[in-house]
């Protein structure tokens, strides 16, 4: 029977626009449908008066040398496309009257910085370093060469101090080694980046992080998101992919267990050998397919275990001050009240006491081209939970919403003394808004709630097929981020192309 596609791609976020480019350059005739106007999902940009405003990315790791990204968006002949700006320092960390260090992004670089910290720790320091350089480039191997699970065992055989530290919490390591709060609080930065708490992650998915930017570098893009996203489309198109904006799927079409096309809301019909979800998990099983019941027990089991992770809040500054001006020596500077980790915690699930902790980015330390002539762009972003978002009557929202706006100004002022005096735009976003714009469930940022006791490690059923035809390429089905995002869809999209489906 003869199909309309060989491929439908269900989403152009990012994950969905790596499938459906390396599926189309592959051979395959794919359709991406996507409700939205414009593609990337949250990989996009927003225009508030003089000011272009980048929605989520704040730094992007994995495109110094051949590393898995960069070799992803070279196959997918992206890389040329884009202009990349590599940030000069790795990040800056500020806390009031305890801490205010600019780490390089070197090993050796960053040794002699946390040296100067707490002198007389070089020793631990060092050793520190290596175990999470180890640890960060073990994972950051596997997680792109799952079909290589015998290989990556026996690597692994070889790494005792990954099988040591790999599964404890970062913050017992951190005490293992340290007793100074202050190298603690810089060793563990990052965290926000994977949403969870270093006394919550694994340390080996904090050191993934650690690794993959002081390895591959941190950078930004000029353009923004937004151009990596337009980039994507434009060599989808090329190859002769076809992209439907403004057109939602209604249902996933099932024949005898296995998905052979979609119903869009239109109630057009559309028929596929293959369909790739960019949806949630959760979403693609248990809403979008016609019959439910071809999922197995096991799988709908293992989802409903899981938790909803974090989202965010955003607050989105257009100043009429250069970066200079404002004292921005690096794109991103990671700010806390104080050194206490249980207050983070606590305003992440509250609005009676606001996140002590945020990402400043300011976007103009070396243009990427949003900001007019002799303004800049800041964004401050705090982890969040939907939760006391979703409980608020919406009477109480616009009042809410301003109340942690303040809030979240009061923060930064510590870094930015005088901030509020050059504010042209201001614009929050809240999970309620990130919930709306993006269709993901809680308007969560990073898909499931990755902790200690629930790592991706110990789930794998959505990197199989559990419905013939039916591919899941989501942040939800790996550990989140643009990095992780890009390369597992690109990567099980060539399995798909490799097994001649």
């Amino acid at each position: 029977m003869s199909v309309d596609y060989d491929v439908i791609v269900i989403g152009a976020g990012l994950g969905g626009l790596a499938a459906a480019t390396t599926l189309q350059r592959g051979g395959m005739r794919t359709l991406v449908v996507e409700r939205h106007s414009i593609p990337g999902g949250a990989a996009t940009s927003f225009v508030r008066g003089r000011f272009e405003f980048e929605v989520s990315l704040h730094q992007l790791g994995g495109m110094g040398g051949h590393e898995p990204l960069k070799k992803v968006l070279d196959e997918l002949d992206v890389t040329r496309r884009v202009e990349w700006l590599e940030d000069r320092d790795l990040c800056r960390t500020f806390v009031p009257g305890e801490v205010d260090v600019k780490l390089p992004h070197d090993w050796e670089g960053m040794a002699d910085v946390l040296d100067g910290i707490s002198p007389g720790n070089r020793p631990q320091i060092v050793r520190f370093l290596e175990i999470v350089r180890e640890t960060g480039l073990w994972q950051l191997t596997a997680r792109v060469s799952l079909h290589k699970m015998k290989e990556q065992l026996e690597w692994l055989g070889t790494l005792p101090d990954v099988r040591r530290y790999a599964l404890r919490t970062f913050r017992e390591v951190l005490d293992e080694f340290f007793t100074d709060e202050r190298l603690k609080i810089v060793l563990s930065s990052y965290w926000s980046y994977n949403g969870q708490l270093p006394h919550r992650i694994a340390f080996v998915d904090m050191a993934r992080l650690l690794a993959l930017y002081v390895e591959t570098k941190p950078f930004q893009i000029v353009g923004g998101s937004q151009a990596l996203s337009s980039a994507l489309v434009e060599s989808f198109e090329e190859a002769g992919g076809e992209l439907r904006l403004n057109t939602n799927v209604e249902k996933i079409l099932t024949r005898d267990g296995t998905a052979v096309g979609v119903r869009l809301e239109d109630g057009e019909t559309v028929s596929t050998r293959q369909i790739v979800s960019n949806a949630p998990s959760t979403t693609t099983y248990m809403r979008l397919l016609d019959d439910p019941d071809v999922v197995p027990a096991h799988t709908l089991k293992d989802l409903r275990s899981r938790r909803l992770g974090s989202s965010a809040t955003c607050l989105f500054l257009g100043v009429d001050a250069t970066a200079e001006e404002l004292g921005f020596t690096t794109a991103t500077t990671f700010l806390s009240a104080s050194l206490d980790e249980e207050s983070i915690l606590r305003g992440a699930y509250s609005l009676d006491e606001p996140c002590p902790f945020m990402i400043a980015t300011c976007y103009d330390v070396q243009s990427t081209g949003f900001a007019p002539k002799g303004g800049a762009q800041v964004v401050l972003s705090s982890i969040q939970y939907s939760e006391p978002w979703e409980s608020l009557a919406p009477q109480d929202y616009a009042s809410a919403k301003a109340a942690y706006a303040q809030s979240q100004l009061d923060l930064v002022e510590s870094l930015v003394p005088g901030i509020r005096d050059v504010i042209e735009e201001a614009e929050l976003a809240t999970p309620l808004t990130f919930k709306r714009y993006t269709n993901q469930p809680g308007g969560a940022i990073y898909g499931f709630d990755q902790d200690i006791t629930d790592s991706w490690l110990f789930h794998d059923e959505d990197l199989k097929q559990n419905v013939p035809g039916l591919l899941l390429t989501s942040n939800w089905t790996t550990a989140g981020g643009y990095n992780s995002n890009l390369v597992t869809a690109a990567r099980r999209c060539q399995r798909l192309l490799a097994a001649g489906q």
